[in-house]
């Protein structure tokens, strides 16, 4: 790996403890300066947000984050592109059910004018059983 390389894994992991930890805090202006205009945000129950309907359900209170562990396996970089590969553990209130979600994930960052941006979220809940990292 470059040292250019490196620094972009080090941005892209600091990257997604922000939006993470922006949801967990409630900062939804947080989010929304991490992520693209056109975010494409589908959840492990197969909806699908975009940056504009999911601020509005974080604003609202439907989506109440109160813990999430983000293990990351590995980070690939193509050009302008990042893809994050890992996991996401989250205790969570979602339209008034409280819930706890184990599931492998899939980030997509994107680098436009020189600023890296959150395009795409795609969760698959982890096979009942399956252990936790």
């Amino acid at each position: 790996m470059t040292g250019t390389e490196t620094e972009i894994e080090a941005t892209i992991r600091a990257l997604e403890d922000a939006r993470y930890d922006a949801v967990v805090r409630g900062d939804v202006e947080a989010f929304a300066g991490l992520s693209h205009p056109e975010l494409t945000y589908t959840h492990s129950t197969g909806s699908v947000d975009t940056l504009d309907s999911y601020r509005e359900k974080l604003e609202s209170g439907y989506y109440d984050y109160h813990r999430i562990d983000h293990p990351i396996d590995r980070i690939v970089v193509e050009g302008d592109t990042a893809l994050v590969i890992g996991e996401m553990h989250a205790d969570i209130t979602a339209g008034g059910t409280r819930k706890t979600l184990a599931n492998r994930a899939l980030a997509v960052w994107v680098r436009a004018d020189g600023t890296w941006r959150l395009l795409a979220y795609q969760p698959t809940p982890l096979p009942k059983g399956a252990e936790a990292r």
